[in-house]
């Protein structure tokens, strides 16, 4: 078996679907590598470094495709006029194709994959159980996005994070608000608390609370009768009532104004991601106070918030950057390969290096988007039922 690792071609997409660790691990079990020249350069990979780990080098995507027989991808490959290259048309109609597709937001092009025959996996939608732990790339990457929106932050704000004690007098620590507890914002918690900010976080799910406060910071919560269902069963927060909407909304623009920076991660799988900022809440935030955005993908959490901008706002600056793990490409890829190689390698037979699918298996079920011509994945099919 022959897996291809084209270059991404989306305009501001860093990462490699590879990298030499993943490659050796997955020449040990007897499968062919095949990466396109230049697909890690911006990640800090190099040809030389995955011709090393036992990968071959292919000169363009087109000489990829016509080979591969499974394509790992980072972002869904162009195709229905997203992108000036079509990448669809060039890959194997039988080929299986594997990367974060985004099928709830993009299912006219699910429905691309389907009709060129491919069979496709969707990162995102593998099921968060215990075993799929280590395949989990949504949380890889957020774990990361995190990290770095706190540095991105603390970088852009013009005083320091931590209390200073000095001859000159004492400099009182930033005080730093998350709103969403999922894991971006719990990184984002720890690393504020790291730099010695006064961090406190809002999250709809009661749930959340503990971990939170473990590391920590202050939760910030509204009282809720109907607390037990602001969960998904896949532990997603879930959209709210009008009331308590209301509610979060009053408490929010109370706490934001003693906050120097805001952090907001809150999305829902599938839907626009919840607006938690308002301009009045702007308004009423201090000087100088730095907002970052990492909802601004799917719309963005704060209302002036510009997608892949960085603009000043009443006095505030609001950083919307859309792909937060692309600003730090060398450790997301490590750390997505390894997922792919998770998700993949218990299908492969480690004396002939053909692969087997177990259909029935609770991960592959959860993860199949397309299969047999036809988009299959229950998340897609039973919305448009």
């Amino acid at each position: 078996m022959k897996i291809g690792v084209p270059k991404e071609i989306l305009p501001g997409e860093t990462r490699v679907a590879a990298s030499p660790d993943s490659v050796k691990k997955f020449t040990a079990l007897g499968v062919e590598m095949l990466i396109e020249s230049g697909a890690g350069e911006a990640a800090s990979i190099s040809d030389e470094m995955l011709e090393d780990a036992g990968a071959r080098i292919v000169p363009d995507a087109a000489a990829l495709y016509a080979e591969a027989d499974m394509i790992f991808k980072v972002g869904g490959p162009c195709c229905n006029g997203n992108g000036a290259v079509d990448e669809l048309a060039m890959m194997k109609p039988d080929a299986i194709l594997i990367g974060l597709l985004n099928p709830l937001y993009r299912r006219d092009q699910a429905e691309a994959y389907a009709k060129h025959g491919l069979t496709s996996f969707a990162m995102e939608l593998i099921p968060r159980i215990s075993r799929a732990q280590s395949m989990d790339a949504l949380s890889s990457q957020s774990n990361i996005s995190g990290y770095k929106a706190v540095i991105d932050a603390a970088e852009t704000f013009g005083k320091i994070l931590p209390m200073m004690m000095t001859a000159a007098g004492t400099i009182v620590p930033a005080r730093v608000l998350v709103l969403g507890a999922g894991v971006a914002g719990l990184q984002a918690i720890a690393t504020a608390h790291r730099l010695g900010a006064i961090v406190s976080a809002f999250d709809v799910r009661p749930a959340v609370k503990e971990q939170v406060e473990s590391l920590g910071a202050t939760f910030i919560e509204v009282e809720n009768a109907d607390s037990e269902s602001a969960e998904t069963a896949g532990g997603y927060a879930r959209e709210m009532g009008a009331d308590y909407l209301q509610r979060q909304a009053d408490l929010i623009h109370e706490t934001l104004k003693k906050q120097d920076i805001c952090i907001t991660t809150a999305q829902i799988p599938g839907k626009q991601a919840p607006v938690l900022i308002t301009e009045a809440m702007v308004k009423d935030m201090k000087n100088g106070s730095v907002i970052v955005d990492l909802a601004t993908e799917t719309g963005g959490n704060c209302e002036l918030s510009e997608r892949d901008a960085v603009v000043v706002k009443h006095g505030v600056t609001i950083i919307g950057y859309a792909n937060y793990p692309a600003r730090v490409p060398t450790d997301t890829s490590s750390l997505y390969a390894r997922n792919l190689y998770n998700f993949i390698s218990p299908m492969i037979d480690g004396e002939s290096g053909s692969i087997a699918i177990d259909w029935d298996d609770e991960v592959i079920k959860g993860a199949l988007l397309t299969r047999g011509g036809s988009v299959v994945n229950a998340a897609l099919t039973e919305k448009n039922a």
